[in-house]
């Protein structure tokens, strides 16, 4: 017989016991997990906090949460002036919320959202144990994104595409390509030493490292040659150009880091904010009846002015 996990082991010596009072029981919260308009129930000072998956108004001090898209690769696209745009196309593979926290259980309001599918097997047992508990499919990847009170969803809410506005800035952060070991002149930028006259087997070398006896060593954080990329890096203010509902792809303008197929975290930019009117809040429901299939992409505005001829 396979060891039973503590909670089965404490409530069954509970049970043993006819002393303990198992009325507690009766008081704890059920709690329902669906997409849709379903509830989230969660306790609030003794009562219950309803979540419920309807459109809201966004206040100034109010914070959306993110989402996770794949890095599709990049492309460039001529918009209706003729301007050449280099833009990144991400795909947001089946986003949905798979957790809620809330400051009265874990001291923060936060929501996890999954994206991607995968096989159990894939995953170890207490990741599969923790999908199961919160009543969502498997996901490939898992990513908290810190919300104000009013932008909680219920778990099951599933964040598509058009939870973005073309138009607007957002930050994107992900893993940058690994380039391995790399000398100062490619990590940093270094000029490097002369290219002839009386430089011997030293074009690229950093030069001094350091001074004399005084202080006699190397100070901590010096450039110098070492291992480049492979790390978290976010690009900040970057312009939403167009979106795809029927497939789920958004188009940004310029590079993301990461490599092609790589995962990547988008969210409503910090500097740059979005006009909080054309925004849905906290993300945008889509109607029953819709086909997503048939939509057209959406366009960022570009306005009625021609840049080459304004000049004119």
């Amino acid at each position: 017989m396979a060891a039973a996990s503590r909670g089965t082991r404490i409530l069954l010596s509970h049970l043993k016991n006819p002393e303990v009072n198992l009325s507690y029981l009766l008081t704890i919260p059920s709690r329902s997990f669906a997409s849709g308009a379903d509830l989230l129930l969660e306790p609030e000072n003794g009562a219950h906090r309803i979540i419920e998956a309807k459109a809201g108004v966004m206040a100034p001090d109010s914070k959306r949460t993110g989402a996770i898209g794949v890095k599709c690769g990049m492309t460039a696209v001529w918009d209706k002036w003729g301007k050449r745009l280099p833009v990144t196309v991400l795909w947001l593979d089946d986003n949905v919320v798979t957790q809620v926290k809330t400051a009265e259980k874990e001291g923060i309001f936060a929501l996890q959202v999954g994206a991607g599918q995968k096989k159990e097997k894939h995953l170890t047992k207490a990741e599969v144990g923790h999908f199961r508990a919160q009543g969502v499919p498997l996901k490939r990847k898992l990513k908290e994104f810190p919300v104000t009170e009013d932008a909680l969803l219920p778990i099951g809410t599933s964040i598509s595409v058009r939870h973005f506005v073309p138009g607007q800035y957002v930050d994107i952060t992900g893993t940058s390509r690994g380039k391995g070991f790399q000398g100062g002149m490619k990590r940093w930028g270094f000029k490097g030493m002369p290219a002839s006259h009386g430089a011997s087997l030293s074009h690229r070398s950093i030069g001094s490292t350091g001074q004399r006896d005084d202080p006699g060593r190397v100070f901590k954080g010096k450039k110098m040659p070492g291992r480049m990329g492979g790390e978290k890096e976010t690009v900040k203010n970057v312009w939403v150009y167009k979106i795809e509902p029927a497939r789920n792809l958004m188009w940004v303008r310029g590079q993301v880091p990461g490599a092609e197929g790589s995962f990547v975290f988008v969210k409503d930019g910090h500097y740059k904010k979005p006009d909080r009117s054309i925004l849905p809040f906290p993300t945008y429901f889509i109607p029953e009846g819709e086909e997503t299939e048939n939509l057209e992409p959406i366009i960022a505005d570009l306005g009625d002015t021609d840049p080459f001829m304004a000049g004119d």
